[in-house]
């Protein structure tokens, strides 16, 4: 499911009528503007924010210069990906750094909003930034609290620390500073307790938590999907606690994006971070620029490529480029390409970052089942490394034994050995030189067989 993808699919509706259109007038931006205040209140945007936010497109949009260009569809548009983009905070946001270690990170929020599992995340991204960072178990209250984030450590190879659930969360994040001073580390992440509802007893304590600490950033974690809800709670937390930033949860799983279009305008406070799956890795800081491209299908290559850099082996990618050349690959790598392709997030996500495809039709309606990449993995795996690297000896004993250890039907592999064959004979007939060559410019940082 692609991000404010019921959002995206209005607008994009929307904006192409404009672009079939050589020349407009007054009322067709009137029409248009009519269709796009419909789809941002349907997504849950703020009533005010959708008013304002109309109102300078149109007021734009309805300029001379627009209207006489050779193309105004398209500087419609332009218009519109300016203020989407200037709605949702213009530019990246970061973290403050202290200059004097270590920076303070207080997570705040609802029950149920994903703080512990957002702090962990954080916690995650951070290390690989090469900080040094402490987690700090401050929810006394909710059963397993203390134990989630112990867990998150361990998996994450990220120090915790807690003083049970018999000391007062003030005084644990007093101890916590001391222990992070001590043993060197730069970041201390404080996981706080969250309520059913915004409380006096629950701000007190935060408040008491933030004047013993003096935290350097106080980070509201929403979960997006509530829309409107969690632009409430924002505003609430706002005023009572002050906060520096937010960190969106299941932002991929948001079709409507009214938490995200709406935060900055109301709250005045920037998104910093957004969560996109479960993975602990899935954490991803926020660009408000790429996330209005997203949004009107122009796709965000500037995520794809920093995914690319981050999940791929550079050695790895150069030396399956050489066999590339060579048409000399095998299945081990293609499955060794599979698996570092999957840690990039979902299919259907990555292929709408890619420019033209985001609005593309044909692959909105084409629905890619990751369970056929679980399968192909399996048949590999299932496999003898020489089977693998030579598969044009596998017959059907083989095929049998392969199909059996990995669930699936001799049919599939049949498929599976018969587009792997059909790949490397196209590469060696037009010569993998030349179309490696003809393909450098734009080249994505990673090959995909079969694809």
């Amino acid at each position: 499911m692609a991000v404010f993808s019921s959002l995206a699919d209005k607008l994009q509706e929307t904006f192409k009528k404009l672009k079939n259109k050589g020349k407009l007038t007054e009322a067709d931006v009137a029409e248009a503007m009519r269709e796009v205040r419909v789809a941002l209140l349907e997504a849950d945007v703020n009533f005010k924010v959708v008013k304002d936010f109309v109102g300078k497109v149109r007021e734009r949009a309805v300029g001379q210069e627009v209207l006489e260009s050779l193309t105004p569809g398209q500087h419609v548009v332009k218009i519109v990906h300016e203020e989407l983009t200037s709605l949702m905070g213009s530019s990246q946001s970061k973290i403050v750094i202290s200059p004097k270690p270590p920076t303070v990170i207080m997570l705040v929020g609802l029950q149920g909003a994903g703080k512990t599992t957002s702090g962990g995340k954080l916690a995650n991204y951070l290390k690989k930034q090469g900080r040094q960072p402490l987690m700090v178990a401050g929810d006394i209250y909710r059963p397993a609290a203390i134990k989630q984030l112990q867990v998150l450590g361990e998996q994450l190879q990220i120090p915790v620390f807690s003083l049970g659930t018999d000391v007062s969360p003030v005084e644990i994040a007093r101890q916590a500073m001391e222990k992070a001073s001590a043993q060197g580390n730069d970041m201390v992440i404080i996981d706080t307790a969250g309520r059913l509802h915004i409380n006096e007893e629950l701000m007190d304590e935060l408040k008491n938590i933030k004047a013993t600490v003096h935290p350097h950033e106080i980070l509201l974690v929403v979960d997006s999907m509530t829309g409107q809800d969690a632009v409430n709670v924002a505003e609430s937390f706002n005023q009572e606690l002050g906060i520096d930033g937010l960190i969106l949860t299941k932002l991929d799983g948001d079709t409507r994006g009214g938490a995200a279009l709406s935060a900055k305008a109301v709250t005045g406070k920037p998104i910093k971070f957004v969560g996109m799956g479960e993975k602990l890795d899935a954490l991803e800081p926020f660009y408000p620029e790429r996330m209005a491209s997203r949004i009107l299908g122009m796709g965000d290559v500037l995520t794809l490529i920093e995914k690319a850099q981050v999940n791929y082996d550079a050695k790895k990618a150069k030396e399956m480029e050489e066999k590339m050349l060579k048409a000399d690959f095998s299945l081990e790598d293609f499955l060794d390409q599979m698996q570092q392709f999957k840690k990039m997030g979902s299919v259907q996500d990555l292929l709408g970052m890619i420019p033209g495809l985001g609005g593309n039709k044909k692959l909105k309606d084409l629905q890619v089942d990751e369970n056929e990449f679980v399968k192909i993995e399996a048949m590999i795996q299932s496999m003898t490394p020489h089977e693998r690297r030579h598969p044009e000896i596998i017959n059907g004993s083989r095929k049998q034994r392969i199909a059996r250890g990995s669930g699936s039907k001799v049919q599939d592999l049949n498929k599976l050995l018969k587009q792997f064959a059909d790949t490397k004979k196209m590469i060696k007939q037009f010569g993998g030189s030349a179309m490696m060559k003809k393909g450098k410019k734009g080249k994505l940082p990673f090959n995909l067989p079969f694809m």
